[in-house]
């Protein structure tokens, strides 16, 4: 891995982190109901799920043979 894609890890963690910590956090209500989680917790699972994708190389584009042997045939 290289040292962007390292960092670019620690940041969807920190991310996954925060979104846990905001979806753990107790709000008030006007009930007294202890309810959990939000919208910007959900947001960051997301934001954080597709930044670790892309971090650990799920996104990148890998020719299949047929487009290498096309590519090759043109190189010629």
């Amino acid at each position: 891995m290289t040292t962007g894609r390292i960092i670019e890890l620690a940041v969807a963690v920190a991310i996954l982190v925060a979104g846990l910590w905001f979806y753990r956090r107790r709000v008030a209500t006007d009930a007294g109901a202890n309810t959990y989680g939000s919208q910007g917790a959900v947001i960051l699972f997301v934001i954080a799920a597709i930044m670790g994708a892309h971090a650990l190389g799920a996104m990148d584009y890998r020719p299949s043979q047929s487009e290498r042997e096309a590519m090759q045939g043109r190189a010629q």
